[in-house]
């Protein structure tokens, strides 16, 4: 059953202790991502768009989709009038299915955790999910993003609730608000990121100013 391999597959990239085997798993995974995805109920890449249009004005950019994966999210934005818009993910395979979606004006490979390829305040806003949560992208990654957002712009993100605590996000979140480089705008409930499957895996949307 597909929803059977969906559940492997997410064993597989929860299971990576480095960046280099979950590149891996998710190069695996990437010819079947969006249907086993699909099997489960995935609502992230679509739900985001809600938070993004309530920010940030239609038409305005550029927007940055940082961990895109196979880019589900771009054409919603796309629909809803975003035409500027990015993608950022670790794999390669991930990013060929993102780029054959005509949603993206480009795509980079990187790490989040390290350095990022655009200078400061180059982006209009960011937004992410699934990507700061079980063995993925750190807490600190939020500092480089938070640097390539413009100020009066937005950092939109979802946080799985297995790692907000023990990955420390509070902590940053303390940091870059001490150091005035964002304020907090809006946070969500905890709520299911899958409407079939995994009743139990649950996720937090923070929307913050950076300033």
């Amino acid at each position: 059953m597909i929803a059977d391999k969906a559940n492997a597959a997410l064993d597989s990239v929860y299971g990576a202790d480095t960046p280099e085997t979950l590149a891996q798993a998710y190069a695996a995974w990437a010819a079947t991502y969006d249907s086993e995805t699909a099997s489960l109920g995935y609502l992230l890449p679509f739900l985001i768009t809600a938070w993004v249009a309530r920010h940030v004005p239609a038409g305005e950019g550029p927007l940055l989709d940082a961990g895109c994966g196979t880019g589900l999210s771009g054409p919603s934005l796309k629909a809803l009038g975003y035409g500027d818009i990015a993608g950022l993910d670790l794999s390669d395979d991930m990013l060929k299915i993102a780029g054959s979606r005509n949603a993206y004006g480009e795509l980079k490979q990187a790490m989040l955790g390290g350095p990022l390829p655009w200078p400061d305040g180059h982006f209009r806003a960011f937004f992410s999910t699934g990507v700061f949560t079980i063995s993925h992208a750190p807490a600190s990654g939020l500092h480089e993003l938070v640097r390539i957002t413009k100020k009066g712009g937005h950092a939109i993100f979802t946080v799985r609730d297995q790692v907000f605590e023990s990955g420390g996000f509070q902590a940053v979140f303390d940091e870059l608000t001490q150091a005035k480089k964002w304020r907090l705008v809006e946070q969500s409930p905890w709520f299911r990121c899958y409407a079939i499957a995994e009743p139990d895996a649950l996720v937090k949307t923070f929307v913050f100013e950076v300033m």
